[in-house]
């Protein structure tokens, strides 16, 4: 889907500006360009869609149909399931998470989805099963659906709406306000597609800088940081290596697809598999450009508590790979 931008960050940094594709810096500064080009037009258009749906689709309905009193807690296990087959890394999930918040989805399962999308999606799944077969992959598919329907369950729990930005409330005004508008102007579609246009390109306007930042960090940290450094500090199987195997991970940031091969040279190093996948979980599922761009549109104690949740699932995750595999 993605494939022309990845050719076009290909020819400007490696053809245009002449840098070596196995130099640190041309591995960063592909993967910046790559990743905010990606980042930005997934944005737009989910907004854009999110905004057609919002006004020619009952959202009364959709959130009838999500509530816990129709379907008893499995609209958790939809929303991780529906994150388990978008190949989205965590950067990339966020547009879409505000979709959902404009289209005032309930934010326990919003927050399912934000965990799922970046660890399970279809070419980790086909990697891992070249690399370690059928077993070890269906129970690192099922960790990783379970993980964000408990998630998102257990952040409901908390009632986190009163804890969003200002700016994400304002677009969830805004799009209650142009649902009663549209009921009432009875615009054609066509005559309402330049107004939902405006309103996504805002939208991509006010995380830009964001989106920028974040992506920069990220970038810095796939391109500078070399494998054997955590090869180093998690090889030693002791019980304090999977807490440190997901706090070490924070700062990186990498898709699924990237990270899995990494899993296996640490595990061919000698890191337990449990620790490993505890580490590939923290790189996808919690990044630190993750939390620049969500800063956007969550609170800092909203932030905390998300990543302190998911943080609790992958280190007790990590301890359970370890001791069944």
């Amino acid at each position: 889907m993605f494939n022309w931008i990845q050719s076009f960050a290909n020819w400007l940094i490696y053809s245009q500006f002449q840098i070596s594709a196995e130099s640190h810096l041309g591995v960063a500064l592909n993967f910046f360009v790559y990743d905010t080009l990606k980042i930005l037009i997934l944005l737009f258009l989910i907004t854009m869609l999110m905004g057609i749906i919002n006004t020619y689709f009952p959202i009364e309905r959709i959130r009838n149909f999500l509530s816990r009193n129709k379907l008893f807690g499995f609209e958790y296990l939809i929303a991780a399931l529906f994150g388990a087959v978008t190949p989205f890394c965590s950067c990339s999930s966020v547009p879409l998470f505000i979709g959902f918040v404009q289209g005032r989805i309930p934010l326990g399962v919003t927050f399912s989805f934000l965990i799922t999308s970046p660890l399970v999606n279809e070419i980790a799944i086909a990697l891992f099963i070249g690399l370690f077969g059928w077993k070890i992959t269906l129970i690192y598919a099922a960790t990783g659906i379970l993980l964000g329907t408990f998630g998102g369950l257990a952040l409901e729990k908390f009632r986190l709406e009163r804890f969003l930005s200002p700016w994400v409330q304002d677009i969830i005004s805004k799009a209650e306000r142009d649902e009663i508008a549209f009921e009432s102007e009875h615009k054609t579609f066509f005559q309402r597609i330049p107004e939902i246009a405006h309103g996504s390109w805002d939208i991509v306007k006010g995380v830009f800088v964001f989106v920028l930042i974040g992506i920069a960090i990220g970038a810095g940290m796939h391109g500078f940081v070399p494998d054997q450094f955590f090869a180093q500090y998690l090889g030693g199987g002791e019980w304090w290596t999977v807490p440190l195997a997901v706090i070490l991970a924070v700062p990186m940031y990498a898709n699924a697809a990237a990270i899995v091969p990494v899993i296996q040279v640490l595990v061919v190093k000698g890191v337990p598999l449990g620790t490993a996948i505890a580490f590939m979980m923290a790189t996808v599922g919690l990044s630190l450009p993750e939390a620049t761009l969500l800063k956007k549109v969550m609170s800092m104690k909203l932030i905390s508590i998300f990543f302190g949740t998911v943080t609790f699932f992958m280190i007790l995750s990590g301890y359970l790979f370890n001791v069944i595999l």
